[in-house]
């Protein structure tokens, strides 16, 4: 009887455990369309800037501007986007595996790192690299405004030479089912090689109010697009990661149940025919 007891107490605890995935799967999938709708209308902005600065930059001197400058430095800062919370499936250890294979791969370099979230921050607080700043929260109110003040803070730190290299590592969105993680050189932005023969070659543009100054707010425009994006791109990706995993472990919670539900049967058919055999032997003995 002890037996069938365990077994009760173990299906009601998984049956409430399945409770709490099913709802945090529910609150997964509300967020997700959200976060979705989102980077569904920031990529093509995003996107289209991008080919405006590239025709820009290929066309303008690079001593325009700091940020367009190629320096062989190897002061590399890492701005790297993991989430705040956990159970989310591989979400935070894809980002972390990337994160310490491209340390590994270039350990020649003074490698930095800016942490967003929490759990990137757990595990690499107890790494020998250097964090210049930890983002903890980002994922409850992560704005344009607070965009717009990481991606000034990185040109700053490229313009006054401090850093020679910046990169991101994010997850990027592709569907409910399937994230991928992006590393993207953020500085020094390097246009993409317009080919002859092509119309947009010959093309000049008439600056207006001059050149350098529609270069400078450009990059301003280019540097806050990129860190949104990116922080749009691992938002949705965490949530899809969350209501993925979330609806595995409400499924795995139910296979369990039917599992132990199974076995509480057995056991007490097992413990009911016992009975029933005890009884019969009692009454045959009384006849005797």
């Amino acid at each position: 009887m002890a037996n069938l007891k365990e077994i009760k107490r173990r299906i009601q605890s998984v049956k409430n455990t399945q409770q709490i995935t099913k709802a945090m799967k529910l609150v997964a999938a509300s967020k997700l369309r959200k976060a979705q709708q989102a980077i569904l209308e920031a990529r093509p902005y995003a996107i289209k800037m991008m080919e405006v600065l590239n025709h820009l930059a290929a066309r303008c001197n690079s001593d325009l501007h700091p940020l367009l400058n190629v320096r062989e430095g190897k002061r590399h800062l890492l701005l790297i986007i993991t989430s705040d919370k956990g159970l989310c499936g591989g979400f935070n250890g894809a980002i972390i595996r990337k994160t310490a294979q491209y340390l590994q791969d270039n350990d020649e370099n003074e490698n930095s790192l800016i942490v967003a979230g929490k759990k990137g921050n757990d595990i690499f607080s107890n790494r020998p690299v250097t964090i210049t700043e930890e983002l903890v929260g980002w994922t409850k109110d992560f704005d344009h405004l607070k965009a717009q003040a990481i991606g000034e803070k990185l040109a700053t730190m490229f313009s006054e030479n401090k850093i020679d290299k910046v990169s991101m590592i994010y997850n990027e969105f592709k569907s409910v089912m399937q994230q991928e993680v992006i590393v993207e050189q953020l500085l020094p932005v390097v246009p993409e090689k317009l080919e002859q023969g092509k119309d947009s070659y010959s093309v000049d543009y008439i600056y207006e109010p001059d050149e350098e100054s529609i270069l400078n707010e450009m990059l301003k425009r280019y540097m806050t697009v990129e860190v949104y994006r990116a922080f749009l791109e691992s938002s949705a990706s965490e949530h899809g990661a969350r209501m993925t995993a979330m609806d595995a472990a409400s499924r795995n919670a139910g296979e369990m149940i039917d599992g132990l539900t199974l076995t509480y049967n057995k056991a007490r058919q097992a413990y009911i025919t016992k009975e029933l055999i005890e009884i019969v032997n009692g009454a045959e003995a009384l006849k005797g």
